[in-house]
C-alpha cells in the first residue's frame, strides 16, 4: 500500500471512530416513566392544620406540605392528592362533601402508587376518645382513670366490629381500581406517651390513668389497620418505633403531633410539618423510594 493510500485509510478509520463515538454520546436516553401517585386518606394524610393550605379545596383543609407532597417532590412522582380532613373509610367510595368526589375516583388503571391513612375517624375513635378523655381529665384534675372507667372497652369493641371490616372494604376498592399499584397504608404516629407525664397535663389534659388507656387504644387501631393492609395485599408502614419519643407531650422541634392545647397548629392533636416530613421519609424508606 502506498503512503498516500495508508494516510487515506487512517483518516477514514479516524472519521468512522469519531462518528461512532459521537453517535454513542448523543443517542437519546430513555427516561424512566413518571410514577403516577394517588394520595388518599384522612387529616393525617392531608396534614390538616399545617400551612400552607391547598387553596384548590379549602373544605378538606389539605396542606401542600403534607407527606404526599413531600414524597412526590423527592421522587418526581405525578401526584393526585385527594386527602381530606375528617375522611372515613366510607368516603373512599362515597362523596364526603358536596362537590367532593369519592376518593377512589383518583385511582386509575395507570396509578403506580397509592398511600393513605384511614380508620381513625370511623366510629369517632380519635375525636370522641380525645374529647371524652380530655373532659374527664379536666374534671378529675388529672387523677385516676375516669375515661377508662366510663367507656371501658367500647372504643376497642367498635374498632373490631366496625372499623376492621370497613378498612378491608376500602382497601379492596383501591385494589379493584388499580390492581398493579403499590398500596402503602400508614399507621398513626403516637399521640400520647406510653405513660403519663405530669408536666404535659396543661397541654394534653388526660388523667394519669387514661394516658396508657389512650395509648393502648391507638395501638389497637394500628394493629387492625396493619391486619387489614396485609390481608388485602398492601404494605403497612409502621410508626410504633419510629414515632416513639415524638408524641404530643414532647418539645417543639421534637414532637411530630401537636397537643390538644397551646399547640402551634390550627388543628390540635394532628401532625405538624415535621411529623409529615418524617412520615414521608419513613414511607419512602419502607417502599425503597427516593
Amino acid at each position: 500500500m502506498s503512503m498516500s493510500a495508508l494516510r487515506r485509510a487512517i483518516a477514514s478509520t479516524s472519521a468512522l471512530a469519531g462518528a461512532l463515538a459521537l453517535g454513542l454520546t448523543t443517542a437519546p436516553a430513555h427516561a424512566a416513566p413518571t410514577l403516577n401517585y394517588a394520595a388518599l386518606g384522612d387529616s393525617y394524610s392531608a396534614a390538616s392544620g399545617v400551612l400552607p393550605v391547598d387553596a384548590s379545596n379549602l373544605i378538606c383543609l389539605r396542606s401542600t406540605a403534607n407527606y404526599p407532597h413531600v414524597v412526590a417532590a423527592r421522587t418526581g412522582a405525578r401526584l393526585t392528592d385527594v386527602t381530606c380532613g375528617a375522611a372515613q373509610t366510607k368516603d373512599f367510595t362515597e362523596s364526603q362533601y358536596p362537590g367532593v368526589a369519592p376518593q377512589t375516583d383518583a385511582v386509575t388503571a395507570d396509578t403506580g402508587l397509592v398511600t393513605l391513612t384511614i380508620g381513625g375517624n370511623d366510629n369517632g375513635t380519635f375525636v370522641d376518645a380525645m374529647l371524652a378523655c380530655g373532659s374527664a381529665g379536666i374534671l378529675s384534675a388529672g387523677q385516676g382513670s375516669p375515661c377508662k372507667d366510663i367507656y371501658g372497652s367500647s372504643f376497642d369493641d367498635a374498632i373490631d366490629a366496625n372499623t376492621y371490616p370497613a378498612l378491608k372494604g376500602a382497601l379492596r376498592s383501591v385494589r379493584a381500581k388499580a390492581p398493579g399499584a403499590r398500596v402503602a397504608v400508614l399507621g398513626y404516629p403516637w399521640i400520647t406517651p406510653a405513660k403519663a407525664d405530669p408536666s404535659c397535663f396543661a397541654q394534653l389534659p388526660i388523667a394519669s390513668g387514661d394516658v396508657p388507656y389512650l395509648h393502648a387504644l391507638q395501638a389497637h387501631l394500628n394493629a387492625v389497620v396493619q391486619r387489614a393492609a396485609e390481608e388485602t395485599g398492601a404494605t403497612y408502614v409502621d410508626f410504633a418505633q419510629a414515632s416513639e419519643g415524638h408524641d404530643a407531650c414532647q418539645a417543639v422541634g421534637t414532637r411530630w403531633i401537636e397537643p390538644l392545647l397551646f399547640g402551634r397548629n390550627i388543628v390540635p392533636v394532628h401532625p405538624n410539618a415535621l411529623g409529615e416530613q418524617r412520615m414521608a421519609e419513613r414511607t419512602m424508606s419502607v417502599l425503597g423510594l427516593g
